[in-house]
């Protein structure tokens, strides 16, 4: 075999090879998960709300609403407060209405806009820590003072304060809680690009004459995707939360629309009459920011290369 025929069979297996370690990497990450069977738990729990989501859009649009109409929000004042029973597993709420049925169409709005929200702060804290941590100096200081002002206010507080100047809607919710929430993303990926930064294929991609914004993109935010996946993870959890205390507090998604925040917070009048109407709300939102949590904490692990398990 020639020598030029040797380079191009060489050629041809590199990227190969590259696919396979792709592969491999992604494959460790789900060997090690595999083994927490905590996370996995939260995985299944988590993947079980997606279905039951998706679901309940399936039934509204083939249906045309008329389940949503007749069955989630229609009232039955003669049954308010009925207790959980065969026919209705989950009881009735102050309003004679189906809280199984309530729960399930609320899993959409809870899980949906939780994850919109963050993925908004995901974006936007990745590239202005991005930006903070590669050039450094006034940039880093500038965008990093704003962070620690936005620290400063509690996630909560702030998000109440930006709804409220906004006005009450989904898109003000949305955009409240990813506010909220940039900061924490800013720090992280300014803390992996730190690290990162300084390294040789960095310097080697400099000097072969790749621009900042090429650096930035290509090498530097997809090596620091490990801590921003687990921080992801562990901040839906805290997005959920946020989106049912704003509905609780009346500043998130309006009655009759079922949410969990909402349900609670209609359902605080009546809780010496009704244990049910309480209990099973807080617990939906408690299993799930429980879910993602141990997911998170499993995440965190299973891409964490100083575990070798």
């Amino acid at each position: 075999m020639s020598n030029g025929a040797k380079v191009t069979e060489t050629k041809e297996r590199a990227p190969a090879a590259g696919v396979q370690r792709q592969r491999s990497l992604w494959g460790e990450v789900w060997r090690r998960l595999k083994k927490n069977k905590l996370a996995l738990a939260g995985l299944a729990f988590i993947l079980g709300l997606l279905l039951i989501a998706v679901g309940t859009i399936v039934i509204d649009t083939a249906g045309k609403q008329s389940v949503y109409n007749d069955y989630v929000i229609k009232q039955n004042l003669r049954l308010r407060l009925q207790g959980p029973s065969v026919r209705y597993p989950f009881g009735l709420d102050e309003f004679g209405r189906n809280i199984l049925l309530r729960m399930l169409w609320a899993v959409r709005y809870s899980l949906f806009m939780g994850t919109a929200a963050i993925i908004m702060s995901t974006v936007v804290g990745g590239i202005l820590g991005a930006l903070a941590g590669y050039y450094g100096k006034i940039a880093d200081n500038g965008i990093m003072r704003f962070m620690d002002v936005l620290l400063a206010i509690p996630s909560m507080l702030l998000a109440t304060a930006i709804v409220a100047a906004l006005g009450t809607s989904l898109i003000n919710v949305l955009i409240a809680i990813s506010i909220a929430y940039i900061p924490t993303f800013a720090r992280t990926i300014r803390a992996s690009v730190l690290t990162i930064k300084d390294q040789e294929y960095i310097e080697a991609a400099r000097a072969l004459g790749a621009g900042d914004l090429r650096i930035i993109f290509k090498y530097i935010i997809p090596n620091s995707m490990a801590p921003l996946i687990v921080q992801a993870t562990l901040g839906v959890a805290g997005a959920i939360l946020s989106i049912a205390g704003l509905s609780f507090l009346g500043l998130g998604i309006q009655p009759p629309t079922p949410e969990w925040g909402s349900m609670l917070s209609g359902a605080r009048s009546y809780i010496r009459d009704g244990w049910h109407i309480t209990v099973i709300p807080g617990l939906g939102i408690m299993l799930t920011i429980l879910a993602l949590n141990v997911l998170g904490d499993g995440l965190r692990d299973a891409l964490d290369p100083r575990l070798k398990t």
